[in-house]
């Protein structure tokens, strides 16, 4: 059974194409783009599992475990500063509304069959919370030396984090692999929609992980346009919480690993709170790896100007002023470990074709190629070539054209997820011959064409 995202994309699909040809005015074209990027954010993350094809040796081994797999159900953490909801039955959710509290606690997914041809997809069930922060901003109180937090306010968040890390520390007592995966979701996404990717997720890695859905307050109903505005305010508003999230589940007991995963919108997200944390560690001589344990650190389709998502993530790099402790030390670098980035990115992304025209970019992050760099930005991609960045980065680009719209291929599309589980499940990195890329130029690779028709 087709979502609603697909039968978006394929209703949207017919009324562009309708339209070429026949008005080549600016204004047509900006409200197309506006619906295309709108109207496929709102729903893109394909919430199915595709039917499986002709797989190749590489894939065969992750196709049969989730087929396995396929009537287990499991459970989730999600922590969110959603507003909560009553939802039918009287029972817990979250809307899109946003919240003054960060909570967590549990959410149940079960396999379910849509279709006779065996296609499956994940049903969103119980949702149980099991704490909260206090509400933010935090109390202060006025002393002789001058402001501070309010006693209750820090014993409340203490207890919380004590309560999260706890839950956490549970968890890998029971997972084959200590370490941790958290997704952040992206426009127009709902909490279960949330839940139902990070499950996907989940389940391509043979759920050997401990899995979190990190949801922010997205998908609500004030239309297209107004509708994108005020989630983009309210990915914005969810950083504070979320870089509080992921360094108190850094802390917990037994976590060998952290990898941090986020599609469009979200992205930016994780692109902020990256920056932020790997300030932290920098001024205190260590680096996300070190002080925080991040592994791997995904991009899916990242709705993000391309400039802008330089500034962000090599904030730390481009700053020998930087102070490194107590002061600055411009030709130091503490050791990155195993911490990367990987960029999926296609050129064939509607959606982010629509973003850069409505936002003005030079390009999104998102539709990056080898051969797509606009020329005014040649030499600060001539920084990113050559074996030395590819320690922290690779830019893996996907040709295929999974649905109208080819945003969610992270999702639909067997080959990028056999990569993603090959580089997260088996740590392999680009250039082993086990992970389907071809090179282009490093750290530039793409999703091998053989993969890709073998679906």
């Amino acid at each position: 059974m087709a979502d609603s995202c697909c039968v978006a994309e394929r209703a949207l699909g017919n009324k562009f194409t309708s339209h070429m040809g026949q008005d080549g005015s600016i204004k047509f074209w900006r409200a197309m783009a506006g619906l295309v990027l709108l109207v496929s954010l709102a729903g893109c993350v394909a919430q199915r599992e595709t039917q499986p094809g002709p797989a190749s040796p590489a894939m065969q081994s992750t196709q049969a475990v989730e087929l396995r797999q396929s009537s287990e159900a499991f459970d989730l953490l999600y922590v969110t500063d959603r507003a909560p909801v009553t939802a039918s039955g009287g029972k817990l959710s979250y809307g899109a509304e946003r919240s003054i509290f960060l909570s967590f606690g549990s959410v149940s997914v079960t396999p379910t069959h849509n279709s006779p041809a065996g296609e499956t997809g994940l049903r969103v069930g119980t949702v149980s919370e099991s704490g909260r922060f206090p509400a933010t901003p935090y109390g202060v109180v006025a002393t002789a030396n001058g402001l501070r937090r309010t006693p209750a306010a820090v014993a409340a968040h203490e207890q919380a984090a004590a309560a999260l890390q706890a839950e956490v520390t549970r968890r890998l007592a029971t997972a084959k692999r200590k370490e941790v995966v958290v997704f952040i979701h992206g426009y127009g996404n709902s909490f279960e929609g949330a839940t139902r990717s990070t499950g996907e997720i989940c389940r391509s890695l043979q759920n050997q992980f401990v899995c979190i859905v990190l949801t922010w307050p997205a998908g609500g109903t004030r239309g297209f346009f107004f509708g994108y505005n005020v989630d983009r305010e309210s990915s914005e508003f969810a950083v504070a919480d979320f870089k509080k999230a992921i360094r108190i589940i850094a802390g917990a007991k037994g976590v060998e690993r952290l990898h941090l995963l986020a599609h469009s919108r979200g992205t930016d997200v994780l692109a902020n709170v990256a920056q932020q944390l790997a300030i932290e560690a920098y001024v205190s001589r260590s680096s996300l790896w070190q002080r925080y344990k991040i592994a791997n650190s995904v991009f899916f389709a990242p709705d993000i100007d391309l400039d802008v998502a330089s500034s962000k993530l090599f904030a730390w790099i481009s700053d020998p002023d930087l102070a490194f402790g107590s002061k600055s030390n411009p030709g130091t670098f503490p050791s990155q470990g195993a911490m990367h980035l990987t960029v999926y990115s296609s050129p064939r992304d509607k959606a982010l074709g629509a973003s850069t025209l409505l936002f003005g970019s030079a390009l999104r992050l998102g539709q990056l190629a080898a051969g797509r760099i606009p020329k005014e930005r040649s030499e600060a991609a001539a920084q990113w070539e050559g074996a030395h960045m590819g320690e922290l980065v690779d830019f893996i680009e996907y040709s295929g054209g999974r649905g109208f719209i080819g945003h969610s291929y992270f999702l639909s599309d067997p080959a990028v997820k056999a990569d993603l589980v090959a580089l997260i499940r088996d740590r392999l990195k680009a250039g082993d011959p086990r992970r389907p890329l071809v090179e282009i130029k490093r750290p530039f690779w793409r999703i091998s064409d053989v993969q890709q028709a073998s679906q």
